[in-house]
C-alpha cells in the first residue's frame, strides 16, 4: 500500500468509513438540491447565457470546471472528507446576500451569491484541505455568473477617447461630444456593442484558464490574468480606430454594417492568438505526474451531517425571498399633488416631447414651469412593490441606444452644495434642441443619486417590513449651445434649492390607494 495514501487516510482505513469519492457524491447531491431550491435563479442565469452573446461562454464553465476537478483527481483522492463547520455561517451569509439582492431586484447579486454557494458547499462538506486542492476549478465557477456589464459605460468612454486620440495623432480633425464624434468623412458613435465588454469577459475567462494550465507559479498566473484584462481593453481601442480608418480611407464604403462586426471578431481572434503566443514563452514545464494514491476514507456521520447542515443554512432563503417580494394583491392608484411653484414661476406648456425612458412605473407626473427668463421641467416616475417595475434598473435610461431622434452625449455624477448632495447629470441633443438633465432618487424619505446606496435603502426598508413609495426625480431644461451649459447648470441648481423643500414634502405626502383583487 502507498505510504503517502495511508498517512492521508486518517483514522478511517481499509473498508471502514466513507471514501472520498463517496463523500464527493454526497456533496454533489447537496449541490443538486441547492440548485433545485434556487431554480428560478438558475433558470434566469441559463436564460442570459442563451440570449446574450456576451455570456454564452457560461454553458462551458461548469463542464470545464468538472473536467479540471477530475484532471486533478490524484491530488485529492487521498484527502479524506473532513467537514469545515465554519462553512455554515458562510452559507448563511451568502443566503442572506441572495435575499437582499432578491428583495431589491439586483439580479447580478442573486446570480453571484448562488454561484459562490457551490464552492462554499464543497468547502463545508469536504473540508478546507480538499477545497484547496481544487481551488482553481471552484474559483472558475465565478465565470458562470453573468456579470460585468456594469463596466460598459466606462469602457465606452475609454474606447471613444482612445479612438479620438489616435485619429488626431493621425492628423484627422475630430469634433467630439461625449461618445459621439465627427470626422470629415462622416459621423461616429461608440455604442454598447463597441464597448469591448464581450472581448474583455471572453479574454479574462480564457486567460484565467490558460494561466492555470500553463503556469505553476502563482505570480505568473496573476500576471497573465492581469495581461488578459489589459490587452483586450487596449486592443478594442485599436479595433475601433481601425474600423473608423478603413471606412474613412474607403470613402465610407468598407467596415460598415456586417463588415463592422466581422472585422471586429477577426481582429479579436488575432489578439487572442497573440496573447496565448506571448504567454507560451513563459509556460512552465509539465508538472511531475502524481503517484497513484489510494482513495482515502473518513467517518460517514460527519459528512452526512455537514451536507444536511449546508442545505439547512442555504435553502430556506428562496422561500423567504418569495414571501418578502410578494406585493399586495390588486391594483394601485397614486395620490400625489404638485406643490405650489416657487415665487415668480408659473406653469407653462411643454417645450419638448422628450421624456425619460423608465420601465413600468406605477405612475408618472410632468410639470413645465417658466419664470420669464426660461423654462424648466420636472418629471417624476413613481414605483411601489407589486405595482409594475423597479426604480433602480439598468433599463431605466434617459434615452435608449440608437434612438431615432435623441442622442445622449454625456452622463456623470456631479456633487453639489445643497440637497440633494449629488445628482446624475446628463446631456441630450437632437437636430433642433439640447437638454441638460439632473436626476436622483427619492427612497424612503432619503435622496441619493447612487444606485448601490439606493438599493441598500430599499433593502433596509423591506427587511424592516416597510414598503415605501419611491420615485425618480428628473429636472431638465433646454439650451442651444454648449457654452450655455455652465449658466444653465447654475440655474437648475438654484431652482432645485428654491423648490426642493416643498417638493420633498409633496413626495413624503404621496400615497398609494390599493384596490382589492376581484
Amino acid at each position: 500500500m502507498n505510504t503517502t495514501a495511508a498517512s492521508l487516510s486518517g483514522t478511517a482505513t481499509g473498508r471502514q468509513g466513507l471514501s472520498t469519492l463517496g463523500a464527493l457524491g454526497l456533496c454533489a447531491l447537496a449541490i443538486l438540491a441547492l440548485l433545485v431550491a434556487y431554480r428560478d435563479t438558475v433558470l434566469d442565469i441559463v436564460g442570459i447565457w442563451s440570449r446574450s452573446e456576451t455570456f454564452a461562454h457560461g454553458f462551458l464553465v461548469i463542464p470545464v470546471s468538472l473536467y479540471l476537478i477530475w484532471r486533478a483527481r490524484n491530488e485529492w483522492l487521498g484527502i479524506p472528507a473532513r467537514p469545515a463547520w465554519w462553512g455554515a455561517p458562510l452559507l448563511l451569509g451568502l443566503g442572506f446576500a441572495w435575499l437582499v439582492a432578491r428583495v431589491t431586484g439586483i439580479a447580478v447579486g442573486q446570480h453571484l451569491a448562488l454561484v459562490l454557494m457551490l464552492p462554499a458547499t464543497v468547502l463545508m462538506v469536504m473540508g478546507a484541505r480538499f477545497a484547496w486542492a481544487i481551488a482553481f476549478p471552484l474559483a472558475f465557477l465565478v465565470f458562470a455568473a453573468p456579470m460585468g456589464e456594469q463596466l460598459m459605460p466606462m469602457l465606452m468612454d475609454f474606447t471613444a477617447r482612445f479612438t479620438v486620440t489616435m485619429l488626431r495623432l493621425t492628423g484627422i480633425p475630430v469634433y467630439v461630444e461625449g461618445t459621439f464624434f465627427s470626422i470629415p468623412s462622416g459621423d461616429w458613435s461608440v455604442v454598447e456593442g463597441c464597448s469591448g465588454i464581450r472581448y474583455l469577459i471572453a479574454s479574462l475567462t480564457m486567460g484565467s484558464l490558460f494561466a492555470y494550465l500553463s503556469y505553476r507559479s502563482y505570480w505568473k498566473r496573476a500576471l497573465f490574468i492581469a495581461f488578459s484584462v489589459v490587452l483586450p481593453i487596449v486592443a478594442n481601442g485599436f479595433r475601433a480606430y481601425m474600423i473608423v480608418m478603413i471606412a474613412h480611407l474607403s470613402d465610407m464604403k468598407l467596415a460598415l454594417g456586417v463588415d463592422h462586426f466581422i472585422y471586429g471578431w477577426v481582429f479579436f481572434g488575432l489578439v487572442m492568438l497573440l496573447m496565448f503566443w506571448i504567454g507560451s514563452f513563459f509556460a512552465d514545464g509539465d508538472p511531475p505526474r502524481p503517484q497513484q494514491v489510494e482513495v482515502a476514507r473518513a467517518g460517514s456521520t460527519p459528512v452526512v451531517a455537514a451536507a444536511l447542515l449546508a442545505l439547512a443554512a442555504a435553502t430556506p432563503w428562496p422561500a423567504i425571498g418569495q414571501w418578502m417580494a410578494a406585493g399586495p394583491a390588486g391594483g394601485a392608484t397614486l395620490q400625489f399633488e404638485w406643490p405650489a411653484p416657487p415665487a415668480g414661476w408659473r406653469e407653462t406648456g411643454p417645450f419638448t416631447d422628450w421624456r425619460p425612458h423608465y420601465q413600468k412605473p406605477l405612475a408618472t407626473r410632468t410639470l413645465f414651469l417658466g419664470d420669464g427668463s426660461g423654462t424648466i421641467a420636472v418629471y417624476l416616475a413613481f414605483y411601489a412593490s407589486g405595482a409594475g417595475g423597479e426604480l433602480i434598473n439598468s433599463r431605466n435610461v434617459m434615452i435608449p441606444q440608437k434612438h431615432e431622434v435623441w442622442q445622449q452625449v454625456g452622463e456623470a455624477h456631479r456633487e453639489r452644495g445643497g440637497m440633494p448632495a449629488e445628482v446624475i447629470e446628463a446631456r441630450l441633443r437632437s437636430h433642433g434642441q439640447r437638454l441638460l438633465i439632473e436626476r436622483w432618487y427619492w427612497l424612503d424619505g432619503t435622496e441619493t443619486a447612487n444606485d448601490y446606496v439606493g438599493k441598500l435603502i430599499k433593502a433596509q426598508a423591506r427587511l424592516a417590513g416597510r414598503d415605501p413609495l419611491s420615485a425618480a426625480v428628473v429636472v431638465f431644461a433646454p439650451y442651444q449651445e454648449r457654452n450655455e451649459e455652465a449658466a444653465l447648470r447654475a440655474r437648475l441648481d438654484a431652482f432645485v434649492e428654491a423648490w426642493g423643500p416643498e417638493l420633498r414634502q409633496a413626495l413624503a405626502a404621496a400615497r398609494i390607494e390599493r384596490t382589492a383583487a376581484e
